[in-house]
């Protein structure tokens, strides 16, 4: 492991070396990531790089989905929920029934449990390919909001499915009221235990004398508390992730303090950026030993699998895409939908088109177990599926994912104003939020406010450019004066971030809370 070291801190560089050139050509850093790692792994004396496969989802899945979790807009979440859950759940368990009748009907020495294995871990698209190529392109928020929330739970249903189909090929049979049952304890169960020990973290850091660092460990400490918890329990450790997140991130202003969400966002973003370009390049680095393991069955034959079965994907979330607007449509008419207008024969395209396989697909293939059970027999196909896997990864990312933002561009795809356009919302923000501030400071400040030119000057400039730091001296009654009105103005943007009659884009409301946390941090320097 530690003659090792220095590859590994390579292999970070050479991760941050590649992100760089990909956003300077303007290329989603995935895909140059795989063919980075699969050109390192044809390096002479490279070292193999083996992760025991059943510390594969605890290593990546727990962090990566609760930072989602953290990051995602709740209200985009809810308004789309229908699309969301029927991509996530009914989407991945077509997708799943499809490739499992095409992998046992084509590829010899497929079972249908095989079929329904390789199925499983190939039918969740993954979020950070298609967010790394959106942020080049703009798309309506409506599309990016949808991903999102998707990439957030169909790892679950996805997994689900896999489980399964991992205990019916060990076993031999599938019993459906006990599958029946376990899939109602995976969600309930999940979600539960999610929300539970998201309640608890909640708790603690409300009650505990915790600073901005224990605060920050405390969150790393959660999502995998939450999904082994779960796992434990035989439940969804996925769900229990991403409900425990959900609730965290739409209470993070009522338990952390200001100091804590700012070291916390920095310390996320470093540590994702981390495991995804990690996770990526191991895909590359992994398909060397992938192709050793084929015995019998020829490469050209393997390759034909992937490719197959990399159609089977595409064709159904597309076909899926439209089905999803021809219920919408037809829906409309008995209940109330979230858009009734028709996106035209377009956007499915494009939703359909978005369908990269990564992180998730990679981790469910190296988790197979090489044996069924202790001593016993060699897991049937495992190679094979693992090679299959990697050729939907590879060919969807290259394939869609360079293609994505040309086909964005041409395909010119009204927006439908989902919310305020940005210039127009952050001028309202400004000037409602300015008139909030006059009034909060003339009704609960009002002597101090005509004693203090600090407070009288917030008016004209709330966001604290006043004076030069090193000249202002504030009494702790006048800062104390302005925290509150920090905090009425924050108190203000959640509002108007839940009120139905606005349509202010969560992640604009989210940019000024930001903001409002920084001038806090600012007055605090000020002695």
């Amino acid at each position: 492991m530690i003659e090792n070291f220095p590859f590994y801190l390579s292999l970070i560089l050479a991760i941050v070396f590649i992100i760089m050139i990909a956003n300077k050509i303007r290329v989603a850093y995935p895909v140059l990531l795989v063919i980075a790692g699969l050109l390192i792994s044809f390096i002479p004396n490279v070292p193999i790089i083996r992760i025991d496969p059943e510390l594969i989802f605890i290593i990546f899945l727990p962090p990566l989905l609760y930072e989602a979790a953290w990051a995602i807009s709740w209200k985009e979440l809810w308004k789309w929920r229908r699309i969301i859950g029927s991509f996530a759940f009914v989407v991945v368990f077509l997708t799943a029934t499809t490739v499992a009748f095409v992998a046992n009907h084509f590829i010899p020495g497929f079972s249908l449990a095989l079929g329904f294995l390789l199925g499983g871990i190939v039918s969740p698209p993954d979020a950070v390919s298609a967010g790394a190529i959106l942020k080049f392109v703009k798309v309506q928020k409506r599309l990016s909001s949808i991903l999102e929330g998707e990439s957030l739970l169909n790892d679950a249903s996805s997994l689900i499915i896999f489980r399964f189909a991992m205990i019916a090929v060990a076993t031999g049979q599938f019993i459906w009221q006990d599958a029946v049952f376990s899939f109602s304890w995976m969600l309930i169960g999940g979600i539960g235990i999610g929300l539970i020990i998201g309640w608890l973290f909640m708790k603690g850091h409300k009650l505990l004398p915790t600073d901005a660092n224990m605060d920050t460990i405390l969150t790393i400490v959660a999502p995998y508390l939450m999904y082994i918890a779960a796992e434990e329990a035989h439940s969804s450790g996925v769900l229990a992730v991403v409900s425990g997140g959900l609730l965290l991130s739409n209470n993070r202003h009522n338990f952390l303090s200001t100091s804590s969400r700012l070291r916390g966002l920095n310390v996320w973003e470093s540590l994702s950026f981390v495991l995804n370009g990690l996770v990526f390049i191991l895909i590359g680095l992994d398909l060397p030993e992938i192709t050793s393991g084929l015995g019998e069955v020829s490469i050209y034959a393997a390759v034909g699998c992937g490719l197959l079965v990399t159609a089977v994907l595409i064709v159904v979330r597309i076909l899926s895409a439209y089905g999803a607007v021809v219920v919408t449509l037809i829906a409309r008419n008995f209940i109330t939908v979230a858009d009734n207008r028709s996106p035209g024969f377009k956007a499915p395209i494009l939703l359909g088109w978005t369908g990269m396989r990564g992180v998730v697909s990679l981790a469910a293939a190296l988790s197979i177990p090489v044996k069924l059970y202790h001593n016993g027999p060699d897991f049937p196909q495992r190679n094979l599926i693992l090679f299959i896997t990697f050729i939907v990864i590879l060919t969807t990312l290259l394939v869609q994912g360079l293609t994505l933002p040309y086909l964005i561009r041409k395909m010119e795809i009204p927006s439908y104003n989902d919310h305020l356009p940005e210039d127009e919302a952050e001028e309202l923000i400004r000037r409602e939020m300015a008139k909030m501030t006059l009034e909060h400071l003339r009704q609960n400040h009002g002597e101090l406010l005509q004693k203090s030119m600090f407070l009288q000057q917030i008016h004209e400039n709330w966001k604290g450019k006043v004076e030069k730091e090193s000249d202002i001296k504030l009494s702790s009654e006048i800062k104390d004066a302005y925290l509150d009105v920090l905090n009425a103005q924050r108190i203000w943007l959640i509002e108007q971030n839940y009120d139905k009659k606005q349509h202010f884009d969560e992640d604009l409301i989210r940019r000024h809370l930001v903001k409002i946390d920084l001038e806090e941090e600012r007055l605090s320097l000020i002695h």
